[in-house]
């Protein structure tokens, strides 16, 4: 089974909605692009070590990044939907 970049995007919409809950809390939304972060950190190394095929991690550090970076475009996602969604 071939799910191409179906890993990154995954990592994306998983941090995305974990990003939705925390906004739902008490919690300061200034904290959210780092929490996002971290989140598709662990999510990178888990899909790592989950061996998802295609994933374009070969080694940990690897891993961090695309996790990383996954993680910082849900939070580039919601700020792109805003804008668009906003009357200038």
């Amino acid at each position: 089974m071939d799910f191409g970049i179906v890993g990154v995007a995954s990592i994306t919409a998983i941090c995305y909605l974990v990003a939705q809950a925390l906004k739902a809390t008490a919690l300061d939304t200034k904290w959210l692009p780092v929490l996002c972060g971290c989140c598709g950190a662990a999510l990178g190394l888990v899909a790592l070590c989950a061996g998802v095929p295609d994933f374009p991690g070969d080694d940990p550090l690897t891993a961090l990044g695309v996790g990383i970076a996954s993680g910082l475009a849900a939070t580039g996602a919601h700020q792109v939907g805003k804008q668009l969604g906003s009357e200038t």
